[in-house]
């Protein structure tokens, strides 16, 4: 009997009867697929390409409905021609064969891609959970602007071997089953084609990868009002910096975090009163490890912030959002893993599940909570995502309000202060006279309040209720 935590290498350890029983009873994921042995080499392709697109991944050809059904030679043969006949430009794949009594499965290792593959006609897919989805022709757009490069996490690094932790090492040689490092390092893409350590793998296993790396750490900031002041005024009372490998560094900044936060009273579900963070664990955590693994590495003048305030925290890291996403939409952007490697391995790891799911968790904790939504802001290199303690507002009130309304009640919530309809229309980026009526309906649901001497009071301001 096979367990259901068994890995994908862990699988194909195994041998004969016992092979073929793990492989059919793992679930398929992010970087596992599983095909019959009579799928058309034409269809194996769509899969392939989504692997190349993403993280990489494993296809096993030779399995239906839980039973081996074999691969003929002829399937066989053809699927070896699939980076070339079906896959533009050509993936980068490697076959194995094995033999399970009289009959063969042929195990397709995708590595991750340098670009964008499509097939012959142009179809473009990227794997998003246990699905190769077919993106649209924006999706496509988005995805090539932003891999139109090598990914920077694949590039050499001038790290030797002996450099990085024998301990993280073996720790991740143990939990995916290789027989030895350089397996492990081959396995996951850390070393490269030459057999160079990748920066995926200085920043994974080095014991202070910021010696090359030096904008690769997290600072961990607190501040005793919900602004941050300049000069004497300055609100700032905690300032942490955290180095070392990224795995270490998520675990010491949650610390931090965890101890930082603040707390209030809360009737909870035991129907007693007790103290729980004003934002949910599970919804900074989730911001904090998307930080951490989408960051851009290649930008080296900026690092990881997260500022915890009274009432809310951000979570600033470098890089946009890929291509021509709209962040002002983000349950709509399109999965893309920046740094596949290091996303793949954090997820060995149990870091993250990389199921795609990780901005749309945020806003459901969000939510449970009873929270505003979290909020993201791009600038030309970096997105803030930030989660308020304010109170959420009902859907009936929400759609009764226009358009603008709720980034109008946003900017007010982000301020924390007065400001003018002026004010709210810049900086939600809209027209002084649309941000007017966004603002009344606003106050005729009871959210904000105007004041002022007369209508035409220049001092005339708009405050959160």
């Amino acid at each position: 009997m096979v367990g259901e935590d068994l890995g994908l290498d862990d699988a194909l350890a195994r041998e004969g009867t016992a092979l073929v029983d793990a492989l059919a009873r793992l679930p398929e994921n992010q970087w596992f697929d599983r095909k019959s042995g009579r799928v058309s080499a034409k269809d194996l392709a769509r899969p392939m390409i989504a692997f190349a697109n993403a993280e990489g991944g494993t296809i096993v050809v030779g399995i239906s409905d839980g039973k081996l059904d074999g691969v003929s030679t002829q399937l066989e043969n053809a699927a070896r021609q699939v980076p070339l006949d079906f896959t533009v430009p050509p993936i980068r794949a490697q076959f194995e064969r094995r033999q399970v009594d009289e009959r063969q499965l042929l195990v397709i290792h995708v590595g991750p891609g340098e670009g964008v593959h499509t097939n012959r006609a142009g179809d473009c897919f990227l794997r998003i959970g246990d699905e190769s989805r077919r993106l649209s022709l924006a999706e496509q757009r988005e995805l090539t602007y932003d891999r139109g490069a090598k990914p920077f996490d694949a590039a050499p690094a001038d790290v030797s071997l002996e450099a990085l932790n024998p301990d993280l090492l073996e720790e991740y040689r143990g939990r995916i089953g290789s027989s030895s490092i350089p397996e492990m390092l081959a396995a996951r893409d850390l070393i490269d084609r030459t057999g160079a350590l990748t920066v995926a793998a200085a920043l994974l296993f080095d014991e202070r990868p910021q010696r090359e790396y030096p904008s690769a750490h997290v600072r961990v900031l607190r501040y005793d009002s919900d602004e941050r002041g300049v000069g004497a005024d300055m609100s700032l009372v905690e300032d942490i910096r955290i180095d070392g490998p990224l795995t270490e560094q998520i675990t010491e900044a949650t610390a931090h975090i965890d101890r930082l936060l603040p707390h209030r009273q809360q009737l909870t579900t035991a129907d007693r009163f007790e103290r729980v963070p004003i934002v949910p664990r599970a919804a900074w955590l989730e911001g904090l490890v998307n930080a951490v693994i989408h960051r851009s590495y290649s930008m080296m003048g900026d690092h990881i912030r997260v500022e915890i305030f009274p009432h809310r925290i951000e979570i600033t890291s470098p890089g946009r959002f890929p291509g021509l996403a709209n962040h002002r939409d983000p349950l709509r952007i399109t999965r893309y893993a920046r740094n596949p490697r290091i996303a793949r391995v954090c997820s060995d790891l149990g870091i993250t599940r990389e199921l795609g799911e990780g901005i749309k968790r945020i806003f459901a904790e969000m939510k449970r909570r009873g929270l505003a939504q979290p909020i993201y802001r791009q600038s030309s290199a970096a997105v803030t995502l930030i989660l308020s303690a304010a109170d959420s507002v009902d859907q009936q009130t929400l759609a009764s309000l226009p358009p603008n309304a709720l980034a109008a009640l946003d900017v007010l919530r982000l301020e924390n202060r007065p400001l003018g309809t002026g004010q709210v229309a810049d900086l939600v980026g809209i027209a002084r006279p649309t941000a007017g009526r966004a603002l009344r309906a606003l106050a005729d649901v009871g959210l904000v309040q105007w004041e002022g001497a007369s209508g035409r009071d220049p001092r005339a301001s708009w405050r959160l209720l």
